[in-house]
């Protein structure tokens, strides 16, 4: 008789799979979950070659309201990709570079690396994130680890929903709001090797760029095939090091972004 030892060796790391996979949801359950996401709504702050947003309510509940009838609630939204707290593909602005929907499900839970700079940022709204700074990160929190989420925290996301606020323009209309540094972020991504990055403004690049056109540092994120998360909340309430970040958002075939649901699982 000949017994198949392999189908048994199988079955046996099945049962031990399930068994870690269960430890691990009771200990995720156990964690407090920060949600990184603003609810989006027509009139939230934007990229100002946007339009708005428009919604319509198709069916509501009682007659009168809904534009097709009486019916189980529901909406039209029309929006762009961009908008609200949300992914920019790197199709968004390399012709040929992945779409949302080949963003893979393994780039969408990763370690949170959160680089602080709000302190900067009071003294000078027009502060970019310098290499030094993520030395120093280094140099008290150790390695930024292999494949991780790195996010920007500024404290802007205060701000919101105020789009004056966000944009903080003086009296010529110049904008004034953080950034990225390219220096640090060709550190993050060539060095270090993480998977993508966010922040909570409305651009990567800080607002004195932005105001001359000048995309370098969101340029540089997308030309690497990596996809970066805008408009971040929260930041200020998970820790600098230790959390896993959770990325969600809708398929869309083709898509250059889309709106996201993030939150973190604090250690």
């Amino acid at each position: 008789m000949i017994v198949n030892i392999s189908f048994f060796y199988s079955k046996d790391l099945i049962i031990k799979n399930q068994i870690n996979l269960k430890k691990a949801f009771q200990f995720i359950s156990t964690r407090k979950l920060v949600d990184l996401t603003h609810s989006f709504a027509p009139g939230i702050p934007h990229w100002p070659g946007f339009p708005d947003e428009k919604r319509e309510i198709l069916y509501w509940y009682d007659e009168g309201v809904g534009t097709l009838g009486t019916g189980p609630f529901a909406e039209q939204f029309t929006l762009v990709g961009q908008w609200g707290t949300h992914v920019d593909a790197p199709a968004h602005l390399y012709k040929g570079l992945r779409t949302i929907d080949r963003i893979t499900l393994d780039e969408m839970i990763l370690p949170l690396v959160v680089i602080d700079i709000h302190e900067e940022v009071k003294n000078d709204p027009d502060y970019s994130l310098q290499l030094n700074k993520v030395h120093q990160w280094e140099e008290e929190h150790g390695k930024i680890q292999e494949g991780a989420f790195v996010a920007l925290r500024t404290d802007w996301y205060k701000r919101w929903p105020d789009p004056d606020a966000m944009a903080n323009k003086d009296e010529d209309g110049i904008p004034h709001y953080p950034g990225w540094g390219l220096e640090a972020l060709k550190y993050l991504y060539e060095v270090r090797n993480i998977t993508a990055s966010g922040h909570e403004t409305t651009d990567t690049d800080p607002g004195i760029s932005v105001y001359v056109d000048n995309f370098t540092c969101e340029r540089y994120i997308l030309s690497r095939n990596c996809y970066q998360v805008e408009m971040l909340k929260g930041l200020d309430k998970v820790p600098e090091t230790g959390a896993i970040i959770i990325v969600g958002f809708p398929k869309p075939l083709r898509g250059s972004g889309f709106p996201a649901r993030v939150f973190a699982i604090k250690p």
